[in-house]
């Protein structure tokens, strides 16, 4: 157990170090703006940590839509294929490898931008959790004494930002976590929701793809609220602004460049036509190249001596 605590303590100690850094930065931004109190300060620390840590993660964004885009666009050859290796899953599952590997579509981008933000999460967690709990002593990365102290302390409206709805001492605590974990669960679901009903096919909603989403968007928000009442109200807050962030940000996406064939593109479709635009030239119509394979290059004609040529050697 000593050699897990090890490893588990060399992976989240830079990542204490990094979030601290980014939470004091913008504590410091927000603590000189005059008329704010601890309560706000580490709450518009905490959404600032979020900005920040989103804004990073932008081009892994831009690979789970891309790659979300690809594999709606490829569910009609996935189809042929399970009909044509249905009997033979291992031939069955060898073909939609070579397919994504033509394509340059890997059906697990979809998950980058959640895995890369799960070791910020808990790097944030245990930041606020080991503060709520032991004060100074807690103190993680570049946060000094007085600093835990001042997380531990700080309220809300309230509430305190350092305790969770099973622990809270204060009503305002509860209160404000129970609206946070809602928030969270309503902006979870949407956000799947949005990207299902506006922007994948008819012929994508009845595949394997559309049956795993299904279940994302049904079960997600549950464990998320089942979760949420063990989070600090600081936590919630940095995923509830995640939440925003990815719903905002998934919108643009959808608009600009929708999939060709959902109800997104002929929404942009009819927009272009309201403003004189030719859809034709509009490059988000024209379906993406990468999920076409590479046309296989013809061997050059040969005359009839160089064949025999060819044929001697």
């Amino acid at each position: 157990m000593e050699i897990f605590s090890a490893i588990g303590s060399a992976i989240m100690t830079p990542l204490y170090y990094a979030v601290s850094a980014v939470l004091l930065g913008w504590h410091w931004v927000w603590e000189h703006v005059p008329g704010i109190n601890d309560g706000w300060t580490w709450v518009l620390s905490i959404i600032g940590l979020t900005i920040t840590i989103r804004a990073m993660l932008i081009p892994l964004f831009v690979k789970q839509i891309k790659s979300s885009r690809n594999m709606q666009l490829l569910q009609p050859k996935i189809k042929e294929l399970q009909k044509k290796y249905g009997h033979d899953r291992e031939r069955l599952t060898q073909e939609q490898m070579k397919l994504w590997k033509e394509t340059g579509t890997n059906p697990f981008a979809s998950c980058l931008p959640l895995l890369a933000q799960m070791p910020i999460f808990f790097a944030l967690f245990r930041t606020i959790d080991q503060a709520a709990k032991n004060g100074a002593e807690g103190a993680k990365g570049f946060l000094s004494g007085p600093d835990a102290e001042s997380l531990r302390n700080a309220e809300f409206l309230g509430g305190k930002i350092a305790d969770t709805f099973m622990n809270a001492e204060h009503l305002e605590t509860r209160i404000i976590a129970i609206f946070l974990v809602v928030v969270m669960c309503a902006t979870q679901f949407l956000t799947q929701r949005q990207l299902m009903a506006k922007n994948m096919p008819a012929d994508a909603l009845n595949g394997p793809y559309a049956q795993q989403q299904k279940m994302l968007l049904y079960i997600l928000p549950p464990v998320f609220a089942i979760g949420g009442i063990f989070f600090p109200m600081g936590v919630l807050f940095y995923w509830v602004t995640s939440n925003f962030w990815t719903m905002g940000q998934q919108f643009y996406v959808i608009r600009r460049n929708p999939a060709p064939g959902t109800p997104a593109f002929k929404a942009k479709q009819q927009r272009d036509a309201a403003k004189g635009k030719n859809v034709a030239d509009d490059p988000s119509t024209v379906v993406d190249e990468i999920v076409k394979p590479k046309p296989r290059q013809q061997p050059k004609k040969q005359t009839r001596n160089q064949r025999k040529k060819g044929g001697a050697r």
